[in-house]
C-alpha cells in the first residue's frame, strides 16, 4: 500500500512518515520545505518538493498512484492568517481543493485530513466534543475548517472516503520554536539557554497538550477505520500553562520564574478538547503522559544543542 503525505518533511509529517514505513506502508512525501527539514525526510521515502498549490500536483499522482492521502501541509501560523488572510486561504482552502482534485483524477481511495481546535473557537462547554457548534475566532480556524465541506461533497459525488482529525495541541520532538511554534518548544528553547519563560497573561489559561507519536499513530490507524468522520485527537486532560512550566523545571531541575506579559487578543482561556469518538471509532487513545512527552521532547532537544544540565 502507497500513501502520500503532503507536508511530510514537517513537524507532525515527519513523524507519520517514519510510523508509516516502520509499518511497512511505501511513502511518498511532498512538501514544498518552507517549514519543513530536509533532515526530517526518512531515506526510505520518496520525496518532491512540491506546493500543494501548484497547478502539475497531479502528475506526481499519475506517477505514483498512492491508495491513501494523509494531507498535514499547511499555513499553520494563525497571526499571519489574520496578517494575510489571501496566503492563508490559498494555501489551507485552495491547496486543498488542488489536493482533492488529484485524488479524484488519480483513484485515491482515502484521505486524512489534518483539521484543529481552532475550528470551535470559544468553547461553549468543556470538554469540547466533535458536535460543538463551529466559530473560529482566526482566518487560521476558518481555513481549517472550509475544507472539512469539501472532503464531504467530494465523498458524496465520487466515494472518495475520508476522516478528519481536529488536533488539540500538538508537542513534541522536531517541533519548531520560531515563529508560531508551539508554546512548549518556545518555553523549552529559552530554558535550556537559563531564560526565563514568557507567559502571555496569568498562566491559569489551560489547554490539551498531546504527544506528537500519538498523533502519528492516530493518522494510522485512521488510514482503515473511522470513515467519513470527523475525530478530536487530544488527551481530553487540561493543563494550566503555570502547571506546565513547573512540570519542565522539575523535569530540567531547573527553578526558572516565568515572566508575565499582557494577554494576547483574542486568546482563549481554556480548551480541552472530548476524546472519547477516537478511542470509540479509531480504538485511539493517547499513551504519553505530559511528563513522559515532555522528558522524551527535552532530551531530544538538549541532544540538538548539545547542552548537559
Amino acid at each position: 500500500m502507497k500513501v502520500l503525505v503532503t507536508g511530510g518533511a514537517g513537524f507532525i509529517g515527519s513523524h507519520i512518515v517514519d510510523l508509516l514505513i516502520e509499518n511497512g506502508y511505501e511513502v511518498v512525501i511532498v512538501d514544498n520545505l518552507s517549514t519543513g527539514k530536509k533532515e526530517f525526510i526518512n531515506k526510505k521515502a520518496i520525496f518532491y518538493k512540491k506546493d500543494i498549490t501548484d497547478e502539475d500536483l497531479c502528475e506526481i499522482f499519475e506517477k505514483e498512484k498512492p491508495d491513501y492521502v494523509i494531507h498535514q501541509a499547511a499555513q499553520i501560523d494563525v497571526q499571519k492568517s489574520i496578517d494575510n488572510p489571501v496566503f492563508d486561504a490559498k494555501v489551507n482552502v485552495l491547496g486543498t481543493v488542488n489536493l482533492l482534485e488529484c485524488c479524484r483524477k488519480s483513484g485515491v481511495k482515502k484521505i486524512v485530513y489534518a483539521s484543529s481546535a481552532a475550528v470551535y473557537g470559544n468553547p461553549e462547554y468543556l470538554p469540547i466534543d466533535e458536535g460543538h457548534k463551529i466559530n473560529p475566532i482566526s482566518y487560521y480556524g476558518i481555513s481549517k475548517h472550509t475544507p472539512e465541506h469539501y472532503f464531504e461533497v467530494y465523498s458524496q459525488l465520487y466515494g472518495l472516503k475520508y476522516t478528519i482529525l481536529r488536533y488539540a495541541n500538538v508537542y513534541g520532538i522536531r517541533q519548531d520554536s520560531k515563529g508560531e511554534g508551539g508554546v512548549i518548544s518556545i518555553f523549552i528553547d529559552k530554558m535550556l539557554k537559563g531564560e526565563r519563560p514568557i507567559i502571555f497573561g496569568d498562566g491559569n489559561q489551560t489547554r490539551d497538550f498531546v504527544y506528537v507519536k500519538d498523533v502519528a499513530k492516530a493518522n494510522l490507524l485512521a488510514l482503515e477505520r473511522g470513515d467519513n468522520e470527523i475525530v478530536n485527537i487530544s488527551t481530553g486532560k487540561p493543563t494550566s500553562i503555570n502547571a506546565l512550566v513547573e512540570m519542565m523545571n522539575k523535569i530540567m531541575n531547573t527553578s526558572l520564574e516565568p515572566i508575565y506579559t499582557e494577554p494576547r487578543k483574542g486568546d482563549i482561556m481554556h480548551s480541552y478538547l472530548d476524546n472519547k469518538k477516537a478511542l470509540e471509532i479509531l480504538r485511539w487513545e493517547p499513551k504519553y503522559s505530559l511528563e513522559e512527552g515532555l522528558r522524551e521532547t527535552i532530551e531530544y532537544y538538549k541532544r540538538e544543542r548539545q547542552i548537559t544540565l
